[in-house]
């Protein structure tokens, strides 16, 4: 009995760019990077501004594949309230005022699609 496998080499080219994609400074890097900034931005837009602190108090990090976006717990306003401790509160009122909650529902695809598109670059 014979067996024959064709495209194998195909196939082994397709992997390694897979796993070079998931590499942090390659196509899912800059993926996550491209989707965190999409959602960052909005995040802050739409943030409710009394002193701004709480807009300003925003940040991202990127960590290899994974990102975060979350109040900076060591921001303070002119009259040392912290928006790391009201922030949350704001966010619970919910409605209008759940920023983040806010930022998924309105800004999750966009950012998904600019993601994924950036990964389309990566492989063409």
């Amino acid at each position: 009995m014979s067996v024959s496998i064709y495209g194998i080499e195909t196939a082994q080219a397709a992997m390694v760019r897979a796993i070079e994609a998931t590499k942090p400074e390659s196509g899912m890097g800059s993926a996550v990077k491209t989707a965190l900034t999409v959602l960052y931005r909005h995040a802050v837009q739409i943030t409710h501004v009394d002193t701004g602190a709480l807009r300003a108090s925003h940040r991202m990090g990127l960590y290899g594949n994974r990102g975060e976006i979350y109040i900076d717990p060591g921001a303070q306003r002119g009259d040392g309230q912290r928006p790391a401790i009201y922030g949350p509160h704001e966010h619970r009122r919910g409605g209008a005022h759940a920023f983040y909650a806010r930022t998924v529902e309105e800004a999750g695809a966009t950012a998904g699609n600019e993601a994924a598109a950036m990964l389309r670059r990566y492989f063409a």
